[in-house]
């Protein structure tokens, strides 16, 4: 944080170059060996100066460069700052691109660009693929868009022989609510609404730059949300290709709706571990605030990854689900619904939704980052997107590697 702080102040100040000297650091921050902490100081820099520019007229501002000096490897542990950073800020950019240029038909697009010259592989199953799919979660949900719907993999074979973890990103690339409109004032940050999708898409980007040793695969549904003539009607019942159907309540309740499909895909490729990750509910962000997301699931990972975002910076805190809850969801026409018959838990509620899909073979862990997608300035978080989740992700699979 301090040093996102200093970095983003001399910004302001037209400071064109800047120097710290490892022993200085060392001193100062004595709680973390050497090459972490040159690594995190790196990366707190380089999140402070973090613009979102594209659409300003008045051009590119200056960033304050920053040198490192001392220490025999600092120049290796100056790296991996910049990649972590980098890969945070490309999460950042995909939440803060408006939706004209980022939606289902170009999002695909986009992540076939960024992982070109890298060792992801990249594979897009458009609307047709996906009807042969019975993803008909993903289906149903952007029926209503002018946009296809579109589902993108992503696969990382740093080391096959470690155990397979699927990252499952909400890709809501706008949410109006569909039929059942959201309300109020100013809905732009609706755009964020895959806020899960950037996050998987950044931890991937990290896995592949640091040339981890891990085997793992980010699912991707893209949608975006809107009322048409064409779009889901609250009463529709889907059909899953695992055989469960939902009655729709709500097409404002679409986010789990779609990762049920990843869900699925995650089960066919026989996941390890399934870590899925959403702009979830509302819920969580009057549950917890501004400043930590939700976990849900395996009771044991989800104390590691709290350990792993307090290091880290992105914290979450291990949630309960709670099983008498469950009735909340009760439906007379299909097996389940899509929303709480209660005013309560519902944060809760939607992760036990979203449990009914995860195969019993794997570990499974469920976070709502719904109340920490955007930030004000302060530290490392300049305004508008955090980039949540990317180091989180990319950390968490290394962890469980190894």
């Amino acid at each position: 944080m301090i040093a996102g702080s200093i970095a983003r102040e001399l910004c302001k100040h037209k400071v064109e170059q800047a120097s710290i000297d490892v022993k200085v650091l060392s001193e100062v921050f004595n709680s973390l060996e050497e090459g972490s902490l040159v690594t995190a100081f790196v990366e707190g820099w380089h999140l402070g100066s973090y613009k979102f520019i594209a659409y300003k007229s008045n051009g590119p501002e200056i960033s304050t460069e920053l040198y490192v000096k001392g220490g025999e490897d600092v120049g290796s542990h100056v790296e991996v700052g910049k990649m972590r950073a980098a890969a945070t800020a490309f999460s950042r950019d995909l939440m803060n691109e408006i939706p004209s240029t980022l939606n289902p038909s170009t999002f695909p697009d986009i992540l076939k660009k960024e992982f070109i010259d890298t060792e992801v592989d990249v594979t897009v199953f458009n609307k047709e693929d996906l009807e042969k799919m019975e993803m008909n979660g993903v289906l149903t949900v952007g029926r209503g868009s002018d946009h296809k719907p579109a589902f993108v993999e992503l696969v990382y074979l740093g080391d096959e022989s470690k155990p397979l973890v699927a990252l499952v990103g909400k890709g809501v690339t706008f949410d109006t609510g569909g039929i059942s409109l959201k309300k109020g004032k100013d809905l732009s940050t609706m755009r964020m609404d895959m806020g899960g999708a950037a996050a998987v898409s950044g931890a991937m980007k990290l896995l592949a730059e640091t040339k981890a040793k891990v085997n793992v695969v980010a699912l991707i549904p893209i949608v975006e949300n809107m009322p048409d003539s064409k779009a889901v009607i609250p009463g529709d019942v889907i059909r899953y290709k695992n055989g469960l159907t939902v009655q729709v309540g709500n097409t404002d309740a679409e986010g789990r709706l779609i990762l049920a499909d990843g869900l699925i895909r995650a089960g066919e490729l026989e996941a390890d571990y399934i870590i899925n990750i959403a702009t979830l509910t509302g819920a969580i962000l009057n549950a917890l605030g501004s400043k930590l997301a939700g976990v849900f699931g395996d009771e044991t990972l989800s104390q590691e990854m709290k350990q792993i975002g307090s290091e880290n910076g992105d914290n979450v805190w291990p949630m309960p689900l709670v099983d008498s809850y469950d009735s909340y969801i009760s439906s007379d026409y299909a097996d389940f619904t899509n929303t709480n018959s209660k005013t309560e838990a519902g944060s809760i509620v939607a992760g036990l939704f979203l449990r009914r899909f995860v195969p019993v073979s794997c570990k499974w862990l469920h976070v709502d980052m719904a109340g920490v997608m955007s930030s004000r300035e302060n530290g490392y978080y300049t305004n508008s997107a955090t980039g949540f989740g990317a180091r989180l992700l990319a950390d968490f699979t290394e962890h469980v590697s190894r």
